[in-house]
This record gives structure tokens, sequence and C-alpha cells, in this order.
């Protein structure tokens, strides 16, 4: 078998990959199959294929069981882009993707999007909530309008009403457009920001909380999973929902030690006042109207998908940062 993931195993979602899946999967097939001598591939840190091509990495087959980012397959997996497209969600980041797990069970659009690309969707992913590391402080919307700031692909979208200019890119080319002048600030996970030393260039940390962020999944290709017994088939799914659980707490740790680390470098951190986060997320309200109009005119059921993201959350005792679902009746 191939496990394959376009980023090292220094990375939450991929070091669990080689930690837990891999032995726990042979432990719990040796028990049902004890016949089976299982052998694994592991290719990690892009070794099989870019970080552009997890999708279809899995897809024709180069790996049995990948890591794939859904946050670079907005026109394919559109629906499983919905915390990137409506932010200002949650910060708890496990519970935001047990429930993204649960809908793929409810919904079948959303186990469908991922069979069209020959694949088995197993257990969601994600990162730490997003801030603010600019080289400017920020007290108010006031101070980033006109700034030139980091946001790339589906992010840009969260900078409207505050007058910023998104500007494309990574985590490996912020420190360098930073450095350079192509960008004043970025909004990016802290247990990003940290190890690619960003608080160097831009070294003020203002905390906005944007939300915590459903970026991939643990998925299997088609033509492996229906050649495994119901009884294995059952066990990887359990072993990527706690896939998912794990990968969740190791990102909040990171974010946790990333803000100390950072501190302690000579960063400078504030927290960006109530008022002016209360009216940033005013200023995206429309989004969810115009994010449900989009994907229902298509025949997808985005409103479904929203409604159940936030109902999920409220059900296991979290208050939304923001009624998305309730901003569609206004």
């Amino acid at each position: 078998m191939t496990i394959a993931a376009a980023h090292a195993t220094t990375i939450p979602w991929v070091s669990e990959l080689h930690d837990y899946v891999v032995p726990e999967f042979t432990k719990e097939l040796q028990k049902i199959q004890p016949e089976i001598q299982l052998e694994w591939i592991e290719a990690y840190g892009g070794s099989l294929y870019r970080w552009q091509d997890t999708l279809e990495g899995v897809q024709i087959g180069l790996a049995d069981i990948g890591w794939v980012g859904t946050l670079w397959e907005n026109a394919k997996l559109p629906l499983q882009n919905i915390t990137y497209s409506l932010p200002f969600i949650s910060d708890d980041l496990p519970i935001l993707l047990a429930v993204i797990n649960e809908l793929h069970d409810s919904i079948p659009a959303l186990a469908h999007a991922w069979t069209r690309y020959n694949q088995k969707f197993l257990g969601a992913s994600g990162v730490d909530t997003y801030h603010l590391l600019t080289k400017f402080p920020v007290k108010s919307l006031a101070d980033l309008n006109g700034k030139k700031i980091l946001a790339p692909g589906t992010s840009a979208v969260w900078l409207r009403g505050t007058g910023a200019v998104a500007v494309d890119g990574a985590l490996s080319t912020y420190y360098t457009q930073l450095k350079t002048g192509v960008a004043d600030g970025t909004v990016t996970i802290l247990s990003g920001a940290h190890p690619y030393r960003l608080y160097e260039v831009a070294p003020y940390i203002t905390l906005v909380s944007i939300g915590a962020q459903f970026t991939g999944a643990i998925s299997a290709n088609l033509d492996f999973w229906q050649s495994i017994t119901p009884e294995a088939q059952q066990q990887l799914t359990l072993i990527a929902h706690q896939y998912t659980q794990r990968t969740s707490l190791a990102a909040l740790e990171r974010h946790d030690k990333a803000l100390s680390a950072m501190k302690k470098a000579g960063a400078i951190v504030s927290t960006l006042p109530a008022s002016e986060k209360a009216r940033w997320i005013e200023a995206l309200s429309p989004l969810a109207q115009q994010w449900v109009q989009r994907y229902e005119s298509k025949g997808l059921p985005a409103q479904e998908v929203l409604t159940g993201l936030m109902s999920g959350l409220r059900a296991r005792g979290v208050t939304p940062m923001h009624d998305w679902d309730k901003a569609l009746a206004q």
C-alpha cells in the first residue's frame, strides 16, 4: 500500500499519517485478516506528487491513501471550501472538523464530490485560527486601508470592507514578499508564521481570530477502497476520524507554542478591539447569500451544507462568531 502527502512529516496532518494511520491500520488489518502481510510505501514531502496535484494523485491511484488539500480545489470541491468562503465561524478546530466529518456522512453531495474524482472521503484535517501579522500596528480597520495584505486564493474575500488590497502568495513566499515590500502584512496561521520567521519582517501580531479552517482530508483511492473488506473499511474509517481529532489537537497546541515563541523573539502582540472585529464581520455579511446563490444555481446544496455546519456547531455547544445561516434571511 502507498500512502502519500505533499508536505513533510513536520506538519501535523502528515506526521499523523506516519505516526498513527500506518501503524494503527496495520495492527487492525492483522486482526481482521492475519494471513495478509502488509507493506507500506510512504511518500511524503512531495516525493510522489506536488501540492497542486494531491486530488489527482489519489484519483489516478498514485497513492492508495493520501492527504488531499481541499483549499486548493475550490473549482472541484467548492462545498468543502465553506470555511474559507465564510470566515469568522469558530476557533474550535476539533469540533469544527468533527461536524465536517458528520456532514460528509449525512449530505450525499459532499461524499459524491469525492467519488467524482475516484476516491472515498475518510476524515477531515485543518489548521488553527488566522490572525494578522503586519509591519505596522493595527488598532482599527482604518489602519488596514490601502495596505497590501497577503491573502491568497479564497481567503482574499476576507479583506472585504477593510480597504486592504489582497496579494497572492504562500507561506513559503511570504517572508520575501514582506521583506521586499510586495506586501505590508498577511493573514495567516501562527503555527505557520513561526517556523517561517514572519515575525522578523512583520513584527506586529494582531490577534483577530478569523477562524479555524477545514483545509483538507485523508482520502482513499476508490479502486483500493473497494478492494478491501467491509471490516477493513470500517476500521480505516474509525482510524481516519481519530486522525481528525489528533491533528486538530496538534494544531491548537502548535498555535499556542508559536504565539509564545514569537513573543519571546520580540514580536509585538495585541488584540483587535471587539468593536472593530464586529465592524469587520458586518462588512462580510452578504457573503453568505452570495455563496449559497452561487452554488445553488449550479445544483449544489450549499444552503443545506451551511445550515448543517452552523446547527452542528451549536449542537456541540459552540456559539459561532457570526450566524451565517441567519444572515441568509436578511
